[in-house]
């Protein structure tokens, strides 16, 4: 597959309802994106007056992507990621901080949004050393997600796993631990696995429940235990599973040290 294209196995971009609010869109608003619409807005205006640490988790989110990306580049010799449920593209997408470190790095880009389709060419500007590509799947399309990433990805070489937001679609627990099961066990040792989601905090669940009832793609928070349930069978890195702002913190934190939010995430390593 030629570097920087969308799959092949692309056609046409599904319609957009801007009347429906969509998560990619609202979570691009709350992080500080301008790819939204009118209803999208609504909606989040809503959640963040239930639940005002929303924003926080949101752009506590990006910063740990920047983190866990940056960790496994320089300190873990990772070169391949596979990022599902990405998300609508805005500064430090996965391939911008892992091909700032090494322009050979190779990234595949997962998600279904008909929305981030659109913007799909924001994350193929790979450097020319390196590969991007996009596969439009659903996160429970694992047979999918992976014949399209073998297209990009050496799957004889470790691969990091990014799933940041994205369980929380999927309603049934046990189907998105068969998932993340499914992905690991199609990576070689040595591959690593970042989980990143939403928890049950009591103004969370009670803003979720709002958002529920308008959304196009109901989400599910879970406790951290459930979370940390991901990442059975791969070997933690310290600090285990915590708040998505305390994992490896930067030193020079602008504001003071950090606090924590309404998500939880880990990394860990296949052995």
């Amino acid at each position: 597959m030629p570097d920087g294209s969308i799959s092949d196995d692309i056609r046409s971009t599904p319609p957009i309802d801007p009347t429906r609010p969509h998560q990619a869109r609202v979570w691009n608003y709350w992080a500080g994106g301008k790819d939204h619409y009118a209803a999208d807005r609504e909606m989040a205006d809503q959640v963040m007056q239930v639940f005002p640490g929303i924003v926080d988790v949101a752009r506590q989110s990006r910063h740990f992507l920047m983190r866990a990306v940056r960790h496994l580049t320089v300190e873990a010799g990772i070169r391949q990621f596979l990022d599902i449920g990405t998300g609508l593209p805005t500064a430090n997408n996965t391939h911008e901080v892992a091909q700032a470190i090494d322009p050979t790095c190779r990234i595949v880009y997962v998600d279904n949004d008909p929305l981030v389709l659109t913007h799909a060419r924001a994350l193929l500007a790979s450097s020319p050393e390196g590969a991007t590509d996009y596969i439009e799947a659903d996160a429970r399309d694992v047979d999918r997600i992976l014949a399209g990433a073998a297209g990009t990805l050496d799957f004889t070489q470790p691969v990091a796993l990014m799933l940041l937001g994205v369980l929380g679609n999927v309603p049934d627990y046990d189907q998105c631990r068969s998932i993340v099961k499914r992905l690991t066990d199609a990576v070689v040792p040595g591959s690593y696995l970042v989980i990143n989601d939403g928890i049950d905090t009591a103004e969370r669940e009670e803003a979720t429940e709002g958002y529920n009832q308008k959304a196009a793609n109901p989400y599910t928070n879970r406790s951290p235990r459930q979370i940390a349930g991901f990442l059975d069978g791969v070997e933690l890195l310290e600090p285990g599973v915590v708040s998505t702002s305390l994992w490896r913190p930067d030193d020079h934190q602008i504001g003071g040290p950090p606090t924590e939010v309404g998500a939880c995430c880990g990394v860990g390593r296949k052995r």
